[in-house]
């Protein structure tokens, strides 16, 4: 008798960490299995880790292998941390894409935006409704977030159904969209779930997150109240944000500018599905100083910090439309993405030391999160009564905590994993089995380069200690022809005597040279070798700190 086939599950991303999402199912056996893939997307580089990288993404390599068995790629939303990495990706698998209208509207214009636009089809799903991919059966069933059309996804197979939720929240007044349909997951629930995979983000937190409904409120009390203009920084997507502030500008009398390419994407594609309905059109930033400071709204881009972004261009006085004044209100109605605090920290300071009145969290009702708190999580898992709950997107306390709570309401098995780890979810003792190839791909520029790029390390490395360039001309009998360049970046002019530093690296790398045997002086590369040792040696005990040494020895 044939064995019944397995149920798997792996993450590829977002599991120990919060965002770079990538989950596979497989259904077969050992040797043979279909893949179907949730959400591909990226992080962001920390600059002081990764200097110069844009993007982490994850690494596809065992899905580049098992390309012939890939049945498909379903998006639950278009968050960049679940859909950014499709664009860079996607080519080296050309698997069939599967997402709702928003989602597949605003992919579409992120590709329009690229340089030698990508042409990436998208098949449109409707909210609600149900696809074949291979033996995977998948179910959209709506939930709340802070972006329009969140799904989460049911994944029926013959081995068992799953329960993928993606990012989600009960909301039951979001201010645009579908409240987290219920009765649809009690239902599912009804019917028999093996798995839950359940977004982690808020498990350290209790209560309930707040509604959008209330932020709506509270932005409406805050605007109405302003006297000078009222600037509004939020994440672009969340369009719920942008309604509630459009519609507390128009009860104030304000017009709304729109300020940053993002944000005017996602409005363009908030308007054309519907979402911005009745929202009398915004104004582009050309026409900011055109309207008394009490009747102008400003909608920008930069909620992070981002350097270009309008906020930061706005703080610096950089901005060639929009400018404000002692006296006007600044609102941050976002969180802060761990990582990002210093540059979201600077652009505060800035505003408050040009007398701009700043307006957070911290004080006022103007952010909600988009993920559940502690109270959410157990209502989800007593609507849907899973055999199994694998904590997913967070980091190591957030998946510790959503694991204990799971346990304390009665879930029979809970498996805390890690990327790359290979769970068989059914039939049999859920368990992980196996591992898979995983870890990071860097954007660098127009380049996508391994976790273990050389050119990473070595950057990371000159950030901290320098560089130390060294051009040696031999003659072929192993004699100096010239005298050795020597340039140092990075490095102080002088050490600890007043001694200038590279005047010393100069005299080392000559009497180097020539305290060398001759026949050594004519192997190229032992003299490039003895003089790199030598040089980070002294800059070492001059400085306290070993540069990157780099030296060329030719033979004229």
């Amino acid at each position: 008798m044939a064995r019944p086939d397995e149920l798997t599950f792996a993450p590829l991303g977002g599991v120990g960490e919060i965002g770079m999402n990538l989950s596979i199912y497989g259904l077969g056996n050992r040797h043979q299995r279909s893949w179907l893939m949730v959400d591909l997307g990226v992080s962001f580089g920390d600059e002081d880790r990764l200097p110069g990288i844009d993007l982490v993404m994850p690494d596809i390599r065992f899905l580049e292998q098992e390309r012939k068995n890939l049945v498909g790629l379903v998006l639950t939303h278009a968050h960049e941390d679940h859909f950014g990495a499709i664009i860079d990706l996607w080519p080296r698998l050309r698997v069939p894409i599967y997402a709702t209208a928003f989602s597949a509207a605003l992919f579409e214009a992120k590709c329009a935006g690229e340089r030698n636009q990508p042409q990436i089809p998208v098949t449109v799903v409707p909210s609600g409704g149900r696809i074949d991919l291979g033996p995977f059966n998948v179910e959209f069933i709506p939930v709340a977030h802070s972006i329009p059309e969140s799904h989460a996804l049911a994944i029926r197979t013959s081995a068992g159904t799953v329960l993928h939720t993606g990012d989600w929240k009960i909301d039951p007044t979001p201010v645009i969209g579908k409240p987290t349909d219920e009765k649809r997951l009690r239902e599912l629930g009804d019917e028999g779930v093996l798995a839950l995979i359940g977004d982690s983000t808020n498990a350290v937190r209790e209560g309930r997150s707040p509604s959008e409904t209330e932020v709506a409120a509270a932005m409406k009390v805050i605007i109405d109240g302003a006297k000078g203009r009222v600037a509004v920084t939020t994440f672009a997507s969340n369009v719920g944000r942008l309604r509630a502030v459009a519609d507390a500008a128009l009860a104030a009398g304000r017009e709304v500018v729109v300020v940053g390419r993002a944000m005017e994407r996602v409005v363009q594609v908030a308007r054309e599905c519907g979402y911005l309905d009745g929202v009398p059109d915004f104004r582009s930033a050309e026409m900011y100083g055109h309207f008394p400071p009490d009747k102008v709204l400003a909608l920008c881009t930069g909620s992070q910090g981002e350097p270009r972004a309008a906020l930061a261009r706005i703080a610096n006085d950089d901005h060639p439309q929009i400018t404000l004044n002692k006296g006007d209100c600044v609102i941050f109605s976002s969180r802060t993405i761990p990582g990002n605090e210093k540059a979201v920290g600077a652009i505060i300071n800035g505003l408050v030391l040009q007398g701009i009145d700043v307006i957070t969290d911290r004080t006022h009702l103007v952010h909600v999160s988009g993920h559940p708190r502690r109270d959410e999580l157990r209502d989800m898992i007593s609507w849907v009564r899973p055999q199994v709950l694998v904590p997913v997107h967070g980091e190591a306390l957030h998946l510790s905590e959503h694991a204990k709570l799971a346990r304390a309401a009665g879930v029979p098995k809970v498996i805390i994993c890690k990327n790359g780890d290979l769970l068989r979810l059914g039939p049999g003792d859920p368990a992980v089995i196996d591992e898979v190839p995983s870890g990071r791909l860097y954007k660098d520029g127009l380049l996508l380069e391994g976790e273990k790029s050389r050119a990473v390390a070595d950057r990371r490395r000159m950030s901290f200690a320098g560089c130390a360039f060294v051009a040696i001309a031999l003659t072929e009998s192993g004699e100096l022809a010239d005298d050795p360049e020597v340039d140092l970046m990075g490095i102080p002019e002088n050490n600890a005597e007043g001694e200038v530093i590279a005047d010393e690296v100069f005299d080392l790398v000559v009497s180097t040279v020539e305290n060398l045997p001759r026949a050594r002086r004519r192997d190229a590369d032992a003299v490039a070798e003895s003089v790199r040792r030598a040089v980070r040696a002294s800059i070492a005990e001059q400085w306290g700190k070993k540069p990157l040494c780099v030296v060329h020895v030719l033979t004229v």
